[in-house]
């Protein structure tokens, strides 16, 4: 995909604030040190659209980035982090679940998870999450620039065997490093914003 235009829209925490016009959403979801921010901008061919932070947990809001005029990624807070409270954990927990089973707009769900280790217990309960409530999901395997060539059969199949992932749903092996995985996300994505 030709991106030729950009940028974040709104940082949202309640439905008032989301953005209106009804343009397609794909929710980036993942653990908060597993590489969303240098996934948005991989695929969006920017240096620091979204903020690399060395401080995991740092998104708090739905972010909504405008892509060409045409769709919508929406960052959603990461999760796992042990450094935030309970409380906190709840406000974002409520603020997720509110933007996954109320918004009309949302296609599918991009599920990012690090192929260096087996998915988390939180990456197992937010992919049965996504699919309790009927959302699309891509799952992507990010940092596999970390691991040897020779190895990614082998950790591809922990993933899929961990997440136990349905035969729908699209697995991709993604560096943003050296942007392999990059079109086939673009493909997955698609997939979804057309139908």
């Amino acid at each position: 995909m030709n991106v030729t235009k950009a940028e974040i829209v709104i940082s949202a925490v309640k439905p008032a604030q989301y953005p209106e016009g009804g343009l397609p959403e794909i929710a980036l979801a993942g653990r908060s040190n597993v590489g969303k921010s240098s996934f948005i901008n991989k695929m969006l061919h920017r240096k620091s659209l979204a903020r690399i932070s060395s401080k995991p947990g740092k998104t708090q809001t739905l972010n909504f980035y405008v892509i060409n005029d045409e769709m919508h990624f929406v960052d959603v807070p990461g999760y796992g982090y042990a450094k935030v409270s309970k409380k906190e954990r709840e406000a974002w927990g409520k603020m997720i679940e509110t933007y996954f089973t109320s918004r009309e707009q949302l296609k599918a769900a991009v599920l990012l998870v690090d192929l260096r280790h087996p998915p988390t217990n939180d990456d197992v309960m937010m992919y049965e999450f996504l699919k309790h409530y009927d959302v699309p999901v891509i799952i992507v395997a990010t940092k596999a620039d970390k691991i040897p060539k020779g190895k990614w059969q082998k950790h591809l199949k922990v993933v899929k065997e961990t997440l136990d992932i349905e035969k729908e749903d699209t697995l991709v092996l993604f560096s943003s490093e050296t942007g392999m995985g990059k079109e086939e996300a673009w493909k997955a994505i698609w997939h979804y914003i057309n139908q």
